[in-house]
């Protein structure tokens, strides 16, 4: 039973474990990706948006462990000092370094809305919503600072529309072959965004590739590179058939450096952690989008990122780079020994 009585105030359930472990496993890993960035960062107004973003992370670490050990759960391991080396050369732009604030910041609002909705104890929803308004004052900061530099682009806007307009006909199948009606708001959101988050996996994908040691994870870093690449041009390709603006990309924004700031372990987990986002991302745009044409390349996109999740996870067990959750009582293994 372990020292803490059982009691509904000290026990979790399987979704505020799985958040909070998986929290701390990418708060840890931050921890050791922004002590990198503050080494290498020179702008004035992007390095206190670093520096808070490093206070975050490391206050989400030192409370985590207490609602582990409450409840008799071990802290994960996660990431340490042996993750980073923060004397690496500059391997980012000061731009990318903000790009991959903005990026990070919004899984980590997507997160902890789940995480809140997903927990019973009032005492772990209040955590969860104080991470939440943390982040969003996070996420305001980077986004006036961004305003700033041209690359960040805006959401194409839509005209307004006067009185009530409905669809006439579902045209599942002459979108398939025939013309096709204009994108809606929706698809033009959730095209730009896609385009906008996949491009960031591509760019990170591609530095990643340069400084990783294992040359297994160097292949799959290129190859999460060329299936990036075809995926934005995929988003990028529809929006600019409806005469729409395209993000900005961000490969010129990687060094030439050949040295890693990071470990493999942290460098696969990372591009696992951003590969199962998509995955997420992808199957929510499915939902919101009614064009066939759209239907079809997000199915391709999705397959492209299962294959990508599949490698990652794969690649990390061999190494033993991914621990294990707690999981459920594995009842054939005791009735086998038993």
């Amino acid at each position: 039973m372990g020292i803490f009585k059982k009691t509904k105030s000290n026990t979790l359930t399987a979704a505020e474990l799985s958040g909070l472990w998986l929290q701390y496993m990418g708060d840890s890993m931050a921890i050791c990706v922004y002590k990198y960035f503050l080494n290498i960062v020179e702008n004035n107004e992007i390095k206190p948006i670093l520096e808070f973003a490093l206070q975050l992370s490391e206050s989400h670490i030192s409370k985590i462990p207490e609602f582990l050990h409450s409840a008799n759960y071990q802290v994960p391991i996660g990431f340490t000092e042996n993750d980073v080396n923060v004397n690496a050369p500059r391997l980012f732009s000061d731009q990318f370094l903000l790009f991959y604030s903005y990026i990070m910041t919004i899984h980590g609002l997507t997160a902890y809305s789940l995480a809140i909705t997903n927990s019973e104890r009032q005492d772990i929803q209040n955590y969860f919503f104080e991470c939440a308004e943390s982040s969003k004052e996070l996420f305001q900061k980077i986004d006036e600072v961004a305003k700033k530099h041209p690359k960040f682009k805006s959401v194409p806007s839509v005209p307004p529309v006067r009185g009530e307009k409905f669809i006439e006909s579902p045209g599942f199948v002459s979108n398939l072959v025939g013309d096709k009606r204009p994108l809606n708001s929706s698809e033009i959101s959730t095209l730009f965004f896609n385009s906008t988050k996949t491009g960031f996996v591509q760019s990170i994908s591609l530095a990643f590739s340069q400084v990783a040691e294992c040359e297994e994870v160097r292949n799959f870093m290129l190859k999460n590179v060329k299936l990036a690449k075809t995926d934005v041009e995929s988003f990028d390709s529809i929006l600019l058939k409806d005469n729409l603006p395209i993000p900005e990309k961000w490969e010129t924004e990687i060094t030439e450096s050949t040295v890693s700031p990071f470990s493999d372990k942290l460098i696969m987990y990372h591009a696992g952690f951003l590969v199962h986002a998509a995955l997420t991302y992808y199957g929510a745009s499915l939902g919101s989008s009614f064009r066939s044409d759209l239907l079809l390349n997000y199915s391709r996109v999705f397959a492209h990122a299962m294959e990508a999740g599949a490698r990652s996870y794969n690649i990390m067990v061999k190494h033993k780079w991914l621990e294990k959750q707690p999981e459920a009582i594995d009842r054939k293994s005791l009735m086998k020994d038993s």
